[in-house]
C-alpha cells in the first residue's frame, strides 16, 4: 500500500516567508551566536532568501514584544541578537552580575566618547580634547575591544583609532548615525582642542596612566 505524502512536510516546504520552521531555525541559531548575526549570513546558513529571513526576524521581534517576554530580538551593529529586556535588568544583575560587572572609569568613558565622535582620531588629538594624556586609557579601551586601529594620519603618521562593532553592540546602537548630537553638549569642543593641542605633554605610551579618576561607571 502506497503511503500518502506527509502533509506536514509539504506544508513546511511550501510555508510562507516567516513560517514556523524558519522562525524556529532562526531562534536556534541566534541562541548560540556570540555577536550580532547579519540577515545575509542567516539567509545563507538557512538556505532562505534575505527577504524571508528579514521578515521572519521582524515578526519574531514583534511577537516577543506582544507576549511580554523577558527577552527581545534587537537589530544592533548591522545584525540581530537576543537581549534581556531593560525592565528586567535588576533581576539579571542580581543573578548573573552580583556586583562583579566590569566597569570603565570616568576617564575611560570620556576618552571613548571623544573617539566615537571624532573618529578616526589620533591619541594626541584625543588628549588635546580631554586636556590630559590618555595613552593608558586608550590601551584599556583597546584591550576591551571597544576601539581599534584605523590606519595612520597622512600628515603626521600617527596611528588613528575608531570604535568597533562591539562598541555599537554594548551601546545598543545600529550604527554611529544613532549617536546623539554632540553640539548641544560641547558647543566649544573645537576651541578647547585648539587651545590645548600645544600644551599636552608626550608620555611613554607604556607607562601607567595616572589621570584616571577613581570613580567608575558601568558600560
Amino acid at each position: 500500500m502506497t503511503q500518502a505524502p506527509d502533509q506536514q512536510g509539504t506544508d513546511d516546504a511550501a510555508a510562507p516567508k516567516g513560517g514556523r520552521a524558519l522562525k524556529g531555525a532562526l531562534e536556534a541559531v541566534l541562541m548560540v551566536v556570540d555577536e550580532p548575526a547579519t540577515t545575509d549570513h542567516l539567509a545563507k546558513v538557512l538556505g532562505r532568501s534575505p527577504r524571508e529571513v528579514a521578515d521572519a526576524l521582524r515578526e519574531l521581534a514583534d511577537e516577543y514584544t506582544a507576549q511580554h517576554r523577558g527577552f527581545e530580538l534587537r537589530p544592533v551593529a548591522g545584525g540581530w541578537r537576543f537581549y534581556t529586556r531593560p525592565e528586567y535588568a535588576e533581576a539579571v544583575e542580581a543573578f548573573v552580575l552580583d556586583g562583579q560587572q566590569a566597569r570603565l572609569t570616568q576617564a575611560a568613558l570620556e576618552t571613548l566618547a571623544v573617539v566615537a565622535y571624532r573618529q578616526p582620531v589620533s591619541r594626541s588629538r584625543v588628549s588635546a580634547v580631554r586636556g590630559v594624556n590618555c595613552d593608558g586609557v586608550m590601551r584599556t579601551l583597546l584591550q576591551r575591544g571597544l576601539v581599534t586601529e584605523a590606519g595612520t594620519e597622512p600628515e603626521t603618521g600617527a596611528i588613528l583609532y575608531r570604535t568597533t562593532n562591539y562598541f555599537l553592540e554594548r551601546m545598543g546602537l545600529r550604527g554611529l548615525d544613532e549617536l546623539p548630537e554632540l553640539a548641544p553638549f560641547l558647543p566649544e569642543a573645537d576651541a578647547i582642542e585648539a587651545e590645548t593641542q600645544e600644551g599636552v605633554p608626550s608620555f611613554d605610551p607604556d607607562a601607567p596612566d595616572t589621570s584616571e579618576d577613581d570613580k567608575t561607571t558601568e558600560l
